[in-house]
């Protein structure tokens, strides 16, 4: 059987080397530069393959001369680990046996962009990985394998990307033998019983202290380190908070009800700001010094 792939971030090197290990013969890799812009704490598939000797490429697989390519290897599967862009039907076409794409959420839930962020932001206990059948739709083609992850209460979107890692490798484990053997399963995805999301920008990192400090704290452990993190504002200076905890107790919303510990009031209850930062600069003791009691938080 002839691969192509698509592949980036942890997830994408953790499959490739699974199908590896698995004595998959990969053709062709896609992949994509590192943003100069963007914190890269995560695994180089690049680097993967160049260590086994295996093509890549980080231009688009859109592009023309790369569909012709793709067209010209004639693989037998293409699949998507985390690649970022959204492959055009045409190219979805080409592989004898079909384009699969391995989603970082238990599908049809969190369909989309970043859906490990978005299950942390929004409190879910539980989320997955699933491997499916790709079509123009995103994330809407049948189902091959998922397996679920739970979101405990103090884990970050860093920490339940570790965890729908393992679970990718574990569906890619089980499912490989069943696509070479043409067992995999194919079960429609009733999109109606599930959702989408887009994507996040650092601007949706915004505290709102209207909301729950349940909800900012989900907010907080969603988008902190090494994602941009969470933000509010003092005195038109943009305050970095990297960790906090919910408590009882009530003030204004955005009042600072008290210095050590520092506690802000929310739309329900108090939150406990436990690591901050004022952006751009090295870490400095806020409160007490820059913030005051009863200051506000905007």
């Amino acid at each position: 059987m002839k691969l192509i792939v698509c592949a980036y971030h942890n997830v994408g090197y953790r499959c490739i080397e699974e199908l590896l290990n698995k004595g998959a013969e990969i053709s062709l890799i896609f992949t994509h530069e590192d943003s100069p812009n963007e914190q890269i704490w995560f695994s180089s598939v690049r680097e993967l393959a160049e260590a086994n000797n295996i093509p890549y490429l980080t231009s688009s697989i859109n592009e023309s001369e790369n569909i012709k390519r793709v067209n010209q290897l004639r693989p037998d599967f293409l699949f998507s680990f985390y690649y970022r862009n959204m492959i055009k039907p045409e190219i979805l076409e080409i592989p004898a046996k079909g384009a699969l794409n391995l989603h970082g959420s238990y599908l049809p839930k969190y369909r989309g962009r970043v859906p490990v962020n978005w299950a942390v932001i929004n409190g879910e206990t539980e989320t997955g990985a699933t491997l499916h059948y790709m079509v123009e739709k995103p994330d809407a083609g049948d189902i091959v394998d998922q397996e679920k992850v739970a979101i405990d209460f103090t884990d970050t979107a860093h920490d339940v990307f570790g965890k729908v890692s393992e679970a990718a490798v574990t569906v890619i484990r089980r499912a490989w033998p069943r696509l070479l053997t043409g067992t995999a399963d194919r079960i429609p995805m009733n999109l109606k019983s599930g959702s989408y999301f887009g994507g996040r920008k650092p601007e949706d990192g915004r505290i709102d202290w209207n909301r729950s400090a349940v909800q900012i704290y989900n907010l907080i452990r969603g988008v902190t380190h090494p994602y941009p993190g969470a933000f509010t504002e003092h005195n038109g200076r943009k305050i970095m908070i990297w960790s906090a905890w919910p408590v009882e107790g009530f003030a204004e919303p955005g009042m600072v009800a008290s210095i050590d510990p520092l506690l802000v009031g929310t739309g329900e209850g108090l939150l406990k700001i436990c690591d901050m930062t004022l952006e751009g600069e090295p870490r400095a003791e806020l409160a007490g010094s820059i913030i005051k009691k009863s200051d506000i938080l905007r």
